[in-house]
């Protein structure tokens, strides 16, 4: 009974704009760290761009959790709404501990391979601002979402690949003369790797969310 009920009321598809507004910080995160990992003097501005960007993500994901409760049919599961939302913001929030990395370091000058793992981040944040918009509808777009999130694991596989060469190389270049430019090195390798990750989380909540509703 309840759930004819349910069926026959309206949802609230304000959500989505949320998804959606949320997504959009995430590729003008993306793109404010590449830029950062270009070096040189504007370094510090990225960071502060990433900062700001976050700070736009986290007051949008605290909207979303708002509505959530405040909200009596959602478009779908509300564990899968803030598991959503919190994937998306666990993002940009490894993003700025990048960026918080890089000041606290005071880089100025990047390892080769940083940009490319940079560009496979920019990759993976469109990748997610591609496949929110079509969880309006989940079970027409069921076959664009999945090929979207296994590109998005593909991406992910060979983030993993990157950060294993960056670390050799370090390891066997700049290490060698400072070894505080391999600490240095590693630390931000690893947040860099770690965006890509918390980009694959995001598209496999995607993908639980979508298997729910086939």
């Amino acid at each position: 009974m309840i759930r004819w009920f349910q069926a026959l009321m309206p949802r609230e598809e304000g959500f989505f704009d949320l998804f959606e507004a949320h997504a959009r910080t995430l590729c003008a995160g993306a793109r404010s760290l590449r830029l950062m990992l270009d070096g040189g003097p504007d370094v510090a501005e990225h960071c502060a761009a990433v900062a700001r960007h976050e700070e736009e993500a986290d007051r949008i994901a605290r909207e979303v959790t708002l509505a959530v409760s405040r909200t009596f049919i959602t478009p779908f599961d509300r564990s899968d709404i803030r598991q959503l939302i919190g994937s998306m913001d666990d993002a940009i929030d490894q993003m700025h501990k990048t960026a918080k990395a890089v000041t606290l370091f005071e880089q100025r000058e990047f390892q080769p391979l940083m940009p490319v793992l940079g560009d496979v981040i920019v990759k993976t944040a469109d990748l997610t601002a591609e496949a929110v918009p079509l969880l309006r509808q989940l079970r027409n777009n069921a076959a664009p979402i999945n090929a979207i999130t296994e590109q998005i694991a593909r991406l992910e596989e060979d983030s993993d690949g990157l950060y294993d060469r960056g670390m050799s190389e370090l390891y066997r270049g700049p290490a060698r003369q400072d070894p505080m430019a391999f600490i240095v090195g590693a630390e931000i390798y690893d947040h860099l790797e770690k965006v890509v990750d918390r980009f694959e989380d995001v598209a496999s909540t995607i993908s639980g969310v979508l298997i729910e509703h086939l």
